[in-house]
C-alpha cells in the first residue's frame, strides 16, 4: 500500500510540474458549457489567468494572445466544465476503496464467497470490515443474519449496508461489543432480532453504535492513504468539486494534511458533522476558502431520519411491506431546532438528511420558523429530499430551500419504494420536475459511496428514469423527469449554488476557475447509453492539469 501511495503523489507531481498558473490558452477545443441563464454557450479556445480563473471563451473568429507562457492544443477534443457532487462522503468513499466492497454482488452467496475470499487474502487484519451490501439487490427479501456469516472467519465481521444506515455483524462482532438478547436498542436505533428474541446480526441507524465502539480505530496514515485513493477516484469520474456530507474533525485533520503537502486538487465544500464539530474547526463561523479555494467549512450537517432501504426513514404512515414500523426519527422536533438554531446563529449553512415524507415536513416546519429568526441568504438545504408528501412540496418554494437530490437513488430505488410505500404514496417521490417548475433551487449529486459517483451515471438517469437497460420503458414516473440541459446544470450550477460557491465555480465563464474536462464524446449529442459509459480523458482543476487516462 504505502508504494502505491507514493507512487500516486510522485505521478500527480509530474503532472502538476507543467501546468503551473500561468497566462495559458487551451486551444482547438469543441467547447460546450452552460451561461448563467442555463443556455449551452460554445466556444473552441480557453484562455486562463495566472490565478487559475477563465479570462475569457474564446471562438474561432477571436485573435489568439501573442505571448502566452504555455498553450495546450487539444485537436478537437470536447472539452466541458468540471462536475460537482453536491452530496458525498469522501473518507467513506476512500475507505470503501481500501476495504471489502459488496456493492458489486447480486445474492447473498456471492457476497459469501467475496466476503471469505476477502478474509482469506488478509490474514492480517484483527477485523474484516466493509460495506455495500443491499439485501433488495439481493432479492433476498429479508435482512442477512450474523448466521449467513457463521463459518466465514473466526475474527469480527463488521459490513456496513449499501445506504449506510445499518450494518451486519456476526457472532464474533456483537461477542465483542458484549451485545444480547438484554442489550437494548438507543434512541432513534434498532435492533433486528430472530424469532427468539436474540438479536440477528443487523443494527439500524442509532443501533449501529453498538458494535462501531468496539471496532478497531484508523490511524492517521490510514486516513491519510484512503483520502488519496477517494480523490483520485473522483478526479477520475470528472468531479472537481464536492460537498462532504458529515466531515468529522479527523477527516478535517487529513484534508489539511493534504493541503499542507500541496497534494489537495479536488475542491471540498465542508459540511460538519454537527454543531460541536462545526465549532471545533472553524469556531464562530464558516471558514475562508483555503488552499488555492480548494478547501471551506461551508455548513453544518443533521440526520433527521434513516433510510428507505433499512426502513429508517420516518414516514407519516406505515411501511406497505412492514405495517408495525413507520421508520426511526434520529431527533426529536426540539432537538433538531435547536441544533439547527445552533448552527443558523453563527451563519453556518445548515443541511439535513431528510428522506421519509414525516422527517421532510418536520425539516420543512423546523426551517419555516427559523426563518422568522434567521433572516437573509440561508439557503437551507434538505438532504434527499426522496419521500415527500405533495402538500408539502410547496413549502420547498416558499422558503428557497435547496433541494440536494441524488438521481440514480431513484434508480437504484424504484422497486424496493413500490414495496416499502406503495403507488399511492409516490406521487411526491422523487419530484425533481416539480423542483425546477417552482424554480426550487435543484442540486444534484450521488450519495458516493452508497451510489457509484460517477455524474454522467446520474446524468442519464435525471433525464430518462431509467437504469442502465432501459427500463422501464418510457421511465419510472417520467412526469418527474428533467431535461438533459437542467440535468447537467443541476450537477454544476445547482451543485455549486448549493454550497455558496456559484461565484467561484460551477461553469466556465470569466471569473470563474477553469475547472474543465476532456471527455471522449459530447455529452449532449450521446444517446443516455453513450453519456454513460462517457470517460474522462482529462481533469484540470484551477487551470491545473490534476488527472490524466493512461
Amino acid at each position: 500500500m504505502k508504494s502505491r501511495f507514493r507512487g500516486a503523489i510522485a505521478a500527480a507531481a509530474l503532472l502538476l510540474a507543467g501546468t503551473a498558473h500561468a497566462d495559458a490558452l487551451i486551444d482547438n477545443v469543441d467547447g460546450i458549457a452552460l451561461n448563467d441563464k442555463g443556455e449551452v454557450v460554445h466556444f473552441n479556445g480557453l484562455l486562463i489567468g495566472k490565478d487559475g480563473r477563465v479570462v475569457k471563451l474564446l471562438s474561432r473568429k477571436d485573435k489568439r494572445p501573442e505571448t502566452l507562457d504555455w498553450r495546450n492544443d487539444l485537436h478537437g477534443a470536447v472539452l466541458i466544465p468540471g462536475m460537482i457532487d453536491a452530496h458525498g462522503h469522501v473518507m467513506d468513499l476512500g475507505f470503501r476503496e481500501l476495504s471489502l466492497d459488496l456493492s458489486d454482488t447480486n445474492s447473498l452467496e456471492e457476497a459469501k464467497a467475496k466476503i471469505a475470499a476477502f478474509a482469506a487474502a488478509n490474514p492480517d487484519r484483527p477485523w474484516i470490515l466493509g460495506g455495500g451490501w443491499n439485501q433488495e439487490k439481493w432479492g433476498l427479501g429479508r435482512f442477512p443474519t450474523a448466521q449467513d456469516l457463521a463459518g466465514i472467519s473466526d475474527r469480527p465481521i463488521w459490513l456496513s449496508r449499501a445506504d449506510g444506515h445499518a450494518g451486519w455483524a456476526n457472532d464474533v462482532a456483537m461477542k465483542a461489543a458484549d451485545v444480547t438478547a438484554k442489550t437494548k436498542a438507543p434512541a432513534g436505533g434498532r435492533i433486528e432480532k430472530g424469532a427468539d428474541g436474540a438479536p440477528s446480526g443487523v443494527f439500524v441507524d442509532a443501533a449501529t453504535q453498538l458494535i462501531d465502539t468496539v471496532v478497531p480505530k484508523p490511524n492517521p496514515r490510514d486516513y491519510d492513504a484512503a483520502f488519496i485513493r477517494a480523490q483520485q477516484k473522483l478526479l477520475s469520474d470528472g468531479i472537481t468539486a464536492t460537498a462532504d456530507m458529515g466531515t468529522t474533525l479527523d477527516d478535517w485533520m487529513t484534508y489539511r494534511r493534504a493541503g499542507d503537502r500541496g497534494d489537495l486538487r479536488v475542491r471540498i465544500m465542508s459540511y460538519a458533522r454537527g454543531p460541536e464539530v462545526a465549532a471545533t474547526i472553524a469556531g464562530p463561523g464558516p471558514t475562508p476558502w483555503l488552499y488555492d479555494d480548494r478547501l471551506k467549512v461551508v455548513g453544518i450537517k443533521l440526520y433527521a431520519d434513516g433510510a428507505l432501504g433499512s426502513r429508517g426513514a420516518l414516514l407519516k404512515a406505515p411501511y406497505s411491506d412492514a405495517p408495525d414500523q413507520k421508520g426511526l426519527q434520529l431527533l426529536s422536533q426540539d432537538q433538531l431546532l435547536n441544533l439547527m438554531s445552533r448552527g443558523a446563529m453563527d451563519r453556518f449553512q445548515i443541511a439535513v438528511h431528510a428522506i421519509g415524507d414525516a422527517a421532510n415536513r418536520e425539516v420543512l416546519d423546523a426551517i419555516g420558523e427559523l426563518s422568522e429568526t434567521y433572516k437573509g441568504d440561508r439557503r437551507w438545504r434538505i438532504e434527499h429530499a426522496q419521500i415527500v408528501d405533495p402538500a408539502d412540496l410547496p413549502l420547498f418554494e416558499k422558503h428557497g430551500i435547496v433541494a440536494s437530490m441524488q438521481p440514480v437513488h431513484a434508480i437504484s430505488d424504484m422497486h424496493m419504494a413500490e414495496a416499502r410505500l406503495g403507488e399511492d404514496r409516490l406521487q411526491g417521490a422523487y419530484a425533481w420536475r416539480w423542483m425546477v417548475d417552482h424554480d426550487v433551487p435543484l442540486a444534484f449529486g450521488s450519495d458516493y459511496p452508497v451510489e457509484d459517483p460517477d455524474p454522467f451515471i446520474g446524468w442519464a438517469a435525471a433525464f430518462t428514469r431509467q437504469d442502465a437497460d432501459s427500463m422501464p420503458f418510457g421511465g419510472w414516473h417520467p412526469e418527474q423527469a428533467v431535461t438533459r440541459e437542467q440535468a447537467w446544470a443541476a450537477f454544476t450550477q445547482g451543485a455549486a449554488y448549493a454550497g455558496f460557491a456559484e461565484k467561484e465555480f460551477g461553469t466556465l465563464a470569466p471569473g470563474r476557475m477553469a475547472d474543465f474536462l476532456v471527455v471522449d464524446r459530447d455529452p449532449l449529442l450521446a444517446s443516455p447509453t453513450e453519456l454513460r459509459a462517457l470517460k474522462v480523458l482529462e481533469t484540470w482543476v484551477g487551470g491545473r492539469l490534476v488527472w490524466q487516462r493512461k
